[in-house]
């Protein structure tokens, strides 16, 4: 039985005018087949949610409607003309807008000039009106019912503030057609209904959504569709009530998931590192603790609590005070470099900063072995090609391929090459960082399964992370911060989501 025969199309409302239809769409890159066939309608007034493994070709199909990507093959019509030659000018003049998952902001620029940025209001002098291009970017923002300072400095703030100023950023010019893809990824609970207030609104004007997201949850809260692609193909499309998560998943990978968080029982040995009143930056005030070998520890905090400036200052990213032990000695770690001596490896919450997107898996492989050679030392490319392909194969990392540069990988197969890195390495402690965000719930379950061998091979995991449920499924402690402190630790038999959120608020 085929996929579509066991996934039929759901119909779509009745009445709403056609703003986009796709037809046979696709993409080739290198030799890899992203996207096969595709073809979906978009409805005025409609949030179509797309779902996916990482690699299903969901990201390259909304680049491909900015004008960003070409396709190989197919027809785009919008409001019944076909378009033909996208760039990322007609796209925006046709009114299509993408909120990209990793962001498109410039890191260097002030909030207002990135909400600003092409169309910088002037004053009858012909002069940059900064005045009012500071009112502008407040407002956009306001709208999303947050304060950001327009003259903050992008690179500066924390990743959920980055993530609302580039929701802002599309929003302000109106578009039409909306592409969203992971918007709420770094976003609060909080934070997140109050974009869904807004992608409500816009409903209600007939602007027509596309909405990618991993989490299964948000599905009754905002969706009118369900489409699902697997392997760059369209699966099926059905109703927000049919799509329970055990049938979303069977969609999107093909099989049932059983179990999200296959946690092994480890006994806990020797304490592996040590902190004691770490502080660091405007918000990590005073955190003390001890993980062992064998353990994988979460840290957990509500947005401003302190917990997203713990990897840096662990890892000599963040100038921090504080005392760190590891493996019973007392060390200094200043600098990243001093920190992979160590033995410590760093999953960020924001890959772009452990990636070199235009390099293969080998170079991003095989980063940590220069940290603390000569710049006259010999490049180790036996050794690099031997531990690339294996780690290709242990991980499942795709495309197999040890040729094609990573920026064109899925957000998930991109972990796993950062997580090949630290195994390669013979790093003994991994801080994971928010290690699921914008990755697929196949993703995250070979993530996890990872996390497990890891521990079991006594290695120790400190696990930062704002989603409860996996923090439950997978800690065996979990450390809740408040203030820049320590507000409870609780043990795994102590970890559900009412307690977690008492001692975090």
């Amino acid at each position: 039985m085929t996929a579509t025969a066991l996934h039929p199309s759901a119909a779509p409302p009745a009445g709403a005018p056609v703003l986009l239809r796709l037809e046979s769409i696709e993409k080739t890159f290198v030799g890899v087949k992203a996207l096969k066939g595709v073809s979906l309608e978009l409805l005025a007034g409609e949030v179509q949610m797309l779902l996916g493994e990482n690699g299903a070709g969901k990201s390259t199909l909304m680049k491909i409607l900015a004008g960003e990507y070409t396709p190989s093959a197919g027809r785009i019509v919008v409001r019944g003309h076909e378009v033909a030659g996208l760039t990322p000018d007609s796209a925006k003049a046709l009114g299509i807008g993408l909120i990209h998952q990793e962001l498109s902001l410039v890191p260097a620029l002030s909030v207002a000039e990135n909400i600003c940025l092409g169309r910088m209001p002037t004053n009858r002098f012909g002069q940059i009106d900064w005045k009012r291009a500071h009112e502008l970017a407040a407002e956009a923002v306001g709208r999303l019912g947050v304060a950001i300072d327009p003259g903050a400095e992008v690179g500066r703030l924390q990743i959920a503030e980055q993530q609302l100023v580039e929701i802002a950023r599309v929003l302000e010019w109106n578009p039409e057609i909306l592409l969203l893809d992971e918007p709420t990824s770094a976003l609060s609970d909080a934070e997140r209904e109050r974009l869904f207030a807004v992608i409500r609104r816009l409903k209600d004007r007939g602007v027509g959504m596309i909405y990618i997201s991993h989490h299964l949850a948000e599905i009754p809260m905002i969706a009118d569709r369900v489409t699902v692609l697997r392997d760059g193909s369209v699966v099926g499309t059905i109703l927000p009530d049919e799509a329970d998560e055990e049938r979303c998943i069977s969609m999107m990978v093909g099989r049932s998931l059983e179990d999200q968080f296959p946690k092994p029982a480890v006994s806990k040995g020797a304490p592996a590192l040590e902190v004691a009143g770490l502080a660091a930056g405007k918000t990590l005030q005073d955190l003390s603790f001890t993980l062992h070998q064998g353990e994988i520890l979460g840290i957990f905090g509500l947005m401003g609590a302190g917990q997203e400036e713990v990897a840096a200052a662990l890892f000599g990213l963040q100038k921090s005070r504080g005392r760190i032990r590891i493996n019973g000695q007392d060390r200094a770690i200043r600098t990243p470099a001093d920190a992979i001596a160590q033995g410590l490896g760093l999953l960020t919450r924001d890959r772009r900063q452990s990636l070199v997107p235009m390099l293969t898996v080998g170079p991003n492989l095989s980063l940590p072995w220069l940290s603390n050679r000569s710049p006259w030392s010999a490049l180790q490319h036996r050794r690099e090609g031997e531990e690339v392909q294996r780690y290709i194969a242990d991980l499942k990392i795709r495309p197999a391929t040890t040729t094609t540069p990573v920026r064109f990988y899925s957000g998930g197969n991109q972990q796993k090459v950062i997580l090949a890195r630290w195994m390669s390495s013979g790093a003994g402690i991994l801080v994971f960082d928010e290690p699921t965000r914008g990755i697929d719930v196949g993703a995250k379950a070979d993530v996890f399964t990872l996390m497990g061998d890891l521990v079991q091979r006594g290695m120790s995991v400190l696990m930062i992370s704002s989603e409860l449920n996996e923090l439950i499924g997978m800690a065996d402690r979990v450390l809740v911060m408040r203030g820049g402190r320590v507000s409870a630790e609780l043990g795994r038999h102590e970890l559900n989501q009412e307690a977690l959120l008492r001692h975090a608020s």
